[in-house]
C-alpha cells in the first residue's frame, strides 16, 4: 500500500539543524535534493491519529476493540521487536515519476538541474519573529526555515508483517484521512495536507466501510 500526501499549504519537515548564516531551521532532503519526510515522524504523526480516532470510538461513542487494532497495527510504546506492530511506514518521498525525470534532466543539462537547485525549486524561505507586549517584533528574535511549497506530493510505503484483516484496513484509511498536518507551525497554519490510501477510489471505499462498522 502506499500513502500518498498531498500539500495545501507550505510545511516544514525539520531535521533540527540549519545552515549558519543562512537559515535556522531546514527540511530533510537527500544528496539530489530531493525533499521528504522520514517514515518514523510519518508513522508517529499518523499514530497520533489512531489514538484520536480510538479515544472518540471507544470513550465517547463507548465501542471496543479497537485499542486492539491500534496496537496491533501501530505497536506498543517500547522497541522491541514485539512491541513494533505488523505495520512498517517507508519515507515519504517525491513520486518516482517526477525524482526519474528531474534526474534524466541532470544528465542532459547538469548546470540547469544540480541538487542545489532541484532543491530550491520545490522549496521556499519564510522568515518569523515573536512580538513584544507593544505588537511590535521582539529584538533579535527573527528567525528563517525553509518550507515545501503547497502542491508537491509525497509518497510512503507500507508495509506489513502479515496481512492486515480488513477491520485493520477500515481503521488504517480513517488513520490517514483523520491525518490533516504535519511538520513545524502545524498548529499555526502550516502543513495543512491531504492524505489518501493508494488513491481517492481505496480510500473512499474502505472509509466507507469503516463508516458502517462504527
Amino acid at each position: 500500500m502506499t500513502i500518498r500526501l498531498r500539500l495545501k499549504s507550505a510545511a516544514t519537515f525539520g531535521r533540527g539543524d540549519g545552515v549558519a548564516g543562512l537559515i535556522d531551521r531546514e527540511i530533510e532532503y537527500d544528496r539530489n535534493g530531493f525533499p521528504y519526510l522520514k517514515g518514523k515522524t510519518l508513522k508517529g504523526l499518523m499514530r497520533e491519529s489512531a489514538e484520536n480516532i480510538v479515544y472518540a470510538l471507544e470513550n465517547l461513542q463507548g465501542q471496543s476493540g479497537w485499542e486492539e487494532v491500534k496496537e496491533h497495527l501501530f505497536g506498543l510504546p517500547g522497541r522491541g521487536r514485539i512491541e513494533q506492530g505488523i505495520l512498517h511506514v517507508g519515507d515519504a518521498c517525491l513520486p518516482d515519476i517526477l525524482t526519474q525525470a528531474l534526474l534524466a534532466e541532470r544528465e542532459l543539462r547538469p548546470e540547469m538541474f544540480s541538487s542545489e537547485r532541484i532543491l530550491r525549486s520545490l522549496t521556499g524561505i519564510r522568515w518569523q519573529t515573536a512580538m513584544n507586549p507593544d505588537g511590535g517584533p521582539d529584538h533579535s528574535t527573527l528567525r528563517s526555515m525553509r518550507v515545501l511549497l503547497r502542491g508537491v506530493t509525497l509518497e510512503a510505503a507500507l508495509t506489513f508483517e502479515v496481512e492486515p484483516t480488513d477491520r485493520e484496513k477500515e481503521f488504517l484509511v480513517a488513520t490517514i484521512m483523520d491525518f490533516r498536518r504535519a511538520g513545524t507551525g502545524r498548529n499555526r497554519g502550516r502543513g495543512w495536507l491531504q492524505a489518501e490510501l493508494d488513491d481517492s477510489a481505496t480510500t473512499r471505499q474502505l472509509f466507507e466501510q469503516f463508516a458502517k462498522a462504527v
